[in-house]
């Protein structure tokens, strides 16, 4: 993929899954140096905007999609969410270097386990059927 730059960004995200819907929420109050647009997955809006997308599989793992045509899937499409905004952009660097990439998998295995914990112990069901779950 060519180096085009970033001007705008698409999170698409599980709209059943209360920890995506929590992240959305967080994305939502940071100060941004790329525009964010968050699209519930599979909505009728990602099917318009993405139409050659596999959209079954943005349910499954998160999907950052930028304006230039850029598709952003798992780790990478954490770390480029984190990239968009200001406070975290120098940690995005590190965190896209081979160093800082363990760091990454881990987080997103404490959210995993955070959210079935979460929902398991309450007794309710995971609400996203692990689609949020950290790639293995």
């Amino acid at each position: 993929m060519s180096r085009l730059p970033v001007s705008r960004l698409t999170i698409l995200y599980d709209a059943q899954c209360s920890l995506c819907v929590h992240l959305r929420n967080w994305l939502l109050r940071q100060r941004k140096l790329v525009p964010l647009d968050l699209v519930p997955a599979r909505s009728v809006e990602a099917r318009r905007r993405f139409p050659v997308l596999d959209h079954d599989r943005t349910l499954r793992e998160i999907t950052v999609i930028g304006d230039k045509g850029q598709v952003y899937g798992g780790l990478a499409a954490w770390v480029v969410c984190l990239w968009a905004l200001a406070e975290y952009r120098p940690k995005a660097h590190w965190l896209a270097t081979p160093a800082g990439a363990p760091f990454v998998r881990m987080t997103m295995l404490a959210a995993a386990k955070y959210r079935d914990a979460r929902t398991a112990g309450a007794g309710v069901p995971v609400p996203c059927d692990d689609r949020c779950a950290a790639p293995r």
